[in-house]
């Protein structure tokens, strides 16, 4: 298979790319990126472009399964418009185009809460993500809802706050439901989903992603 990657270089997209790397079901791993990396492999080409124009680049967006794990945050990005551009239109655009060049299989890393009727900013913001990507009528789509993310060398400050305190929870079984979820197993579980020979939607829930991470290539 060949694979698309958008947000290739953030913490579950560094995992996503290494374990595809090394996966022999993926002959071929393309990664659409703002700036260079410095990865090398046989397997990988990098295309990188400059999102806020999808006409020159939405033609390379072509193979078997797209993984869009992009996003940022509203401190890094400055405001909500430019969270918006990053965690909104830069996705939709990449999902767009690989639906106009036949991709059938296409996985998102929305969050948990993530209802376009929310009221809170985020949780909004990826509900209408969500929505407007289902609506571009891939034969596939898998979305999943994580809640904490449990980032190597994460730097923000709230996420590595709430992590502990999640965890501190789960050593006196609490909480066990909303355990961090490590990128490296969130990676794995996105991998495994492009494995299952399936059609339509699903969404796959805060723990139950740990579940589906462990699931054997012989269950697909």
């Amino acid at each position: 298979m060949k694979a698309l990657v958008i947000g290739a270089t953030g913490a579950t997209g560094k995992d996503l790319v290494k374990q595809l790397l090394n996966d022999h079901d993926f002959e071929q791993v393309d990664i659409f990126v703002r700036k260079p990396v410095d990865i090398q492999d046989p397997k990988l080409n990098v295309h990188v472009v400059n999102f806020d124009q999808p006409e020159k680049w939405k033609h390379k967006v072509k193979g078997d399964v797209a993984f869009s794990c992009l996003g940022t945050t509203l401190k890094a990005a400055g405001g909500k418009e430019a969270q918006r551009k990053v965690d909104f239109d830069y996705q939709y655009e990449f999902a767009k185009a690989a639906r106009e060049n036949h991709v059938d299989d296409y996985i998102l890393v929305s969050s948990y809460g993530a209802d376009p009727k929310s009221k809170i900013f985020y949780s909004k913001m990826k509900g209408e993500l969500e929505e407007a990507v289902k609506q571009l009528h891939f034969e596939k789509i898998t979305i999943f809802r994580p809640g904490m993310l449990d980032r190597k060398d994460s730097e923000r400050t709230g996420e590595v706050l709430g992590g502990r305190i999640i965890k501190f929870a789960n050593t006196l079984g609490l909480l066990e439901s909303q355990k961090p979820l490590p990128t490296d197993v969130l990676a794995k579980a996105m991998i495994n989903s492009s494995k299952i020979k399936s059609n339509g939607y699903s969404s796959i829930e805060l723990g139950n992603i740990f579940g589906f991470a462990e699931k054997s290539n012989d269950q697909h």
